[in-house]
């Protein structure tokens, strides 16, 4: 590729004479043209409006494909020097994710009284379709340029906290939960604590300590004097108090603070007194990414070591019906392996097959289930039509189910510390929503956490199902 950028002069310029560049439409493209434009339009940035329209997914903005025709005159046919006079389009196709758009000008004529040139524009995707088309007219330069290109900075988009935000907004409305908050013996839980209860969606009952939990406080500057105070003497008893005040129900959610979650599961599943249902409990990580359009269901990744088929099952449904608890009609699920074919000798994709027939016959209920499928088809509409997977849910998925908990932990720590992803996550399947957060979380992460449990534990109150 050349280091430099070089126009041609009018006289240069031959009837006939053609130039064209390629590009791939990404998420982040949508996001920057929006944030360039301000042109906030749903069909464009928001993917559950665009699934209701007649294109079934977000699309491009039209001049996405106007603004690379100017790419193309500004810097490689005239190139600089070149002064925009006017310009038609006419739109033919939308442009969809994954797309590749081939963008070609083509002189038709020139005018030597005052050296203006006109151009065919066109715009045509992989499939060889025509999406735009027009005419330009430029005055052409009379001066030779050749300089080297400029590097332009990478652009990220980040808006954790507006994104924070969103994850909050999903329990606004209901009526507070109370909140065990187990052995909350440290700064970063009792600043979750007060900030669920002046978010309105909790009240939280501090269970622990409590000369431990108001030295803490107090050392950090916490005000917790409006809060409930249950004094147990070390992290063991508080967790079996919380586990007995769910079963109880005057608790409807179980929040880990200064302890082991392993404390915390041993009392939940303890045969006889624990929280354990009929169903599977297995953890779901909610993750909201940059450049990804939707939100991110990873499961599981904390409590099930290695599923077989049948908890699996268990897992996905689980998923599924936690997904559209948050408004998903019909969630997305993406069975995910190392490739996306089925392989004997490769578990993984076993599993991932069995699992989609389950789904076909009825046995898993509620989403589109498919697999096997490997990360890059899953979550990227660019690799799928690359390698030609054609499914409903490639490069569309709301839920990815990993093999194991070792791919589980490993991607939700690699989206939130090099994806800048901005995450929550809740224990699914027992009598009440339990939050285990990781020792490293910050009090975002924690409090939408609390949130997700409050929206469950709202779902599961009797006036719910009324």
């Amino acid at each position: 590729m050349s280091e430099f950028i070089e126009n041609k002069t009018y006289d240069e310029i031959q009837v006939g004479d053609t130039a064209s560049i390629t590009r791939t439409l990404k998420p982040e493209d949508i996001q920057l043209f929006a944030v360039m434009s301000g042109d906030i339009n749903p069909a464009h940035v928001d993917p559950e409006y665009a699934s209701n329209t007649m294109f079934h997914e977000v699309i491009a903005h039209g001049m996405w494909g106007g603004a690379l025709i100017s790419t193309v005159l500004g810097t490689l046919y005239p190139g600089p020097g070149t002064i925009y006079i006017a310009q038609t389009l006419k739109f033919m196709r939308p442009v969809t994710l994954g797309d590749i758009v081939t963008v070609s000008v083509t002189v038709l004529e020139k005018f030597d009284r005052n050296r203006h040139v006109t151009l065919d524009c066109k715009c045509v995707n992989q499939e060889g379709r025509t999406v735009i088309s027009g005419t330009a007219e430029v005055m052409a330069p009379t001066t030779k340029v050749r300089r080297p290109k400029i590097q332009l900075p990478e652009v990220r988009i980040s808006d954790r906290e507006a994104r924070y935000g969103r994850m909050l907004a999903r329990a606004d409305g209901f009526a507070p939960v109370p909140m065990a908050f187990v052995h909350p013996c440290e700064p970063v839980v009792l600043q979750t604590s007060v900030a669920a209860a002046s978010s309105g969606f909790a009240t939280p009952v501090l269970i622990g300590p409590t000369a431990k939990i108001r030295a803490a406080a107090e050392e950090a500057g916490i005000d917790i004097s409006a809060l409930q105070l249950i004094d147990v003497p070390h992290s063991a008893a508080a967790a079996e108090r919380a586990v007995a005040l769910a079963r109880e129900r005057r608790v409807g959610a179980i929040i880990k603070g200064a302890l082991p979650g392993s404390e915390i599961m041993e009392e939940v599943t303890r045969h006889g007194s624990g929280l354990t249902t009929a169903r599977l409990l297995s953890h779901v990580s909610v993750l909201d990414v940059p450049n990804y359009p939707r939100l991110l269901f990873i499961t599981d990744a904390l409590i099930n070591v290695a599923p077989n088929l049948e908890q699996k099952k268990g897992i996905v449904q689980n998923a599924i019906d936690f997904a559209r608890l948050l408004g998903l009609a019909e969630p997305k699920v993406a069975v995910l392996a190392s490739v996306e074919m089925v392989i004997p000798r490769l578990r993984a994709t076993l599993d991932a097959a069995a699992l989609c027939k389950m789904a076909e016959r009825g046995q898993i209920t509620g989403g589109v289930v498919d697999g096997p499928m490997a990360f890059d088809n899953a979550v990227s509409l660019v690799a799928a039509k690359a390698k030609g997977v054609l499914s409903a849910v490639a490069g569309r998925a709301d839920i990815l189910i990993v093999p194991d908990i070792e791919a589980g932990s490993m991607m939700v720590k690699q989206l939130e510390h090099l994806g800048d992803a901005v995450s929550a996550g809740v224990i699914l399947g027992a009598a009440v929503p339990i939050v285990v957060p990781s020792r490293s979380a910050p009090v975002e992460s924690r409090l939408a956490s609390c949130a997700l449990a409050a929206l469950i534990a709202n779902s599961q109150r009797p006036q719910a199902q009324a």
